[in-house]
């Protein structure tokens, strides 16, 4: 199975593609999309390169599924809204693609790959380096990517086993039933 991983960003939006055959992983591509060559103040421009680019990567590997960091709140809104807007152009065009979308957090990611939540940039790009058996680490916005399609190598048969045992149902909380909320 081949699991893309995306790590959204407004001026770099990183994507890697691991192979996953039983429990052994294997790399197969990564990179960012970049979006210098759209004027700074140019957010419509900026998202259409990363719709279009994540686009481009999900027609050149195939992927069956993708793995998408969450967006986390900032100390500044407006650098949040920013990245929910990077994020939500990444996730249309792995939608549009057909593709199933998980999401982890970043503190789930680094949790799967280094062993501790609050791991730096550095440590998740000699992880990547040494699960993949690459030769030198990957940039650091591809590796959060790689990382991100590891632990849905990893985490994704659990969830999907969760699901199939006990699926959600829905709750009658909060809803209006004989004209009362509860």
């Amino acid at each position: 199975m081949l699991i893309l991983g995306i790590d959204p960003g407004l001026q770099r939006t990183g994507f890697g593609v691991v192979e996953a055959v039983g429990q052994r992983l294997s790399y197969v591509a990564s990179g960012t999309i970049a979006t210098a060559e759209a004027p700074r103040g140019d957010l419509p421009q900026r998202l259409k390169i990363i719709f279009e680019g994540v686009r481009e990567v999900v027609r050149r590997y195939e992927p069956q599924c993708a793995a998408v960091e969450i967006v986390f709140v900032n100390v500044n809104p407006q650098s949040t809204l920013l990245l929910g807007q990077a994020r939500g152009a990444a996730l249309a065009a792995l939608v549009a693609a057909g593709l199933p979308v998980a999401e982890y957090t970043a503190l789930q990611m680094k949790k799967a790959v280094v062993g501790h939540g609050l791991a730096n940039k550095n440590q998740v790009q000699e992880m990547v380096r040494r699960l993949l058996a690459l030769s030198t680490p990957p940039g650091r916005d591809a590796a959060d990517a790689l990382g991100l399609a590891i632990s849905h190598a990893h985490a994704g048969a659990s969830f999907a086993a969760l699901a199939a045992a006990a699926p959600l149902q829905r709750r009658q909380h909060a809803q209006y039933r004989k004209g009362r909320t509860y």
